[in-house]
């Protein structure tokens, strides 16, 4: 495995952003370098497909597929299978949740019955009550664009994060996945990583410093990266897969 680019435990949660420091390359030597390339093309290649993907969402810059990624990222911050969450992601897009006036637009019961179809249920009530909030607050805070909340965050993502965390249900996990995913779109001002991404690089023998993380890849290439590497925090095995 390539060297790993180490730093101490800072003991932040499982969704925590990680910070920012400059990148460390100097700590890998070339050959350690290249192999860290060559083992994030195959993560990418074979575990790369983001939660919004799953979802049927084409993650662009534009106001539709971005809450678009906020539903999904709030239905996946539930103790709930992601599965699950994905399949209710879907059954509210059908009904016409693919923008907030659309969302507003639906009845709380019409929100209930396709977040049980999804299999949503144990949370179906409230979830469906705090989409119909959170498509009333992205009007009234960002004029039901979430762009505008970027630009207000100055396109750093650890304010984006808090910011994130004004729509109800969106805690640390739930904003922690939409700049996650969302930072190959917005080009950010710096790099991004939760914990459980970290934790996956560590695993996988990757650099763990955030920016000599990013570094493995191209730009439109890090949202997919740290999502196989999320797949590796949680099923460790898949590295035996890769050969």
């Amino acid at each position: 495995r390539p060297v790993m680019c180490s730093r101490p435990n800072t003991g932040a949660s499982a969704s925590s952003p990680v910070r920012y420091r400059p990148a460390c390359r100097w700590h890998l030597p070339p050959c350690a370098v290249t192999d860290a390339r060559a083992l994030a093309a195959k993560l990418v290649a074979s575990h790369g497909e983001t939660f919004a993907e799953r979802a049927g969402v084409t993650l662009v810059d534009e106001p539709a597929a971005l809450w678009q990624l906020l539903v999904v990222a709030h239905l996946l911050s539930a103790r709930i299978r992601a599965d699950a969450a994905l399949a209710s992601a879907r059954e509210l897009f059908a009904i016409g949740c693919t923008t907030p006036s659309g969302t507003r637009a639906t009845s709380w019961q019409q929100r209930v019955d396709a977040l049980g179809r999804g299999g949503y249920r144990r949370y179906d009530f409230s979830t469906s009550t705090r989409l119909g909030k959170n498509a009333e607050t992205i009007r009234e805070r960002w004029d039901d664009d979430l762009r505008r909340l970027r630009d207000e965050a100055g396109v750093d993502p650890k304010r984006i994060v808090k910011l994130l965390q004004e729509f109800d249900g969106i805690g640390p996990t739930g904003a922690g996945i939409v700049v996650r995913e969302v930072q190959s779109t917005w080009h950010l001002r710096e790099p991004f990583a939760d914990t459980l991404t970290v934790k996956g690089a560590r695993l996988a023998g990757l650099p763990t410093d955030v920016a000599a993380l990013a570094d493995l890849v191209a730009p439109d290439e890090r949202a997919a990266l740290a999502a196989a590497l999320v797949v590796v925090a949680r099923q460790p095995g898949v590295l035996d897969e890769l050969g």
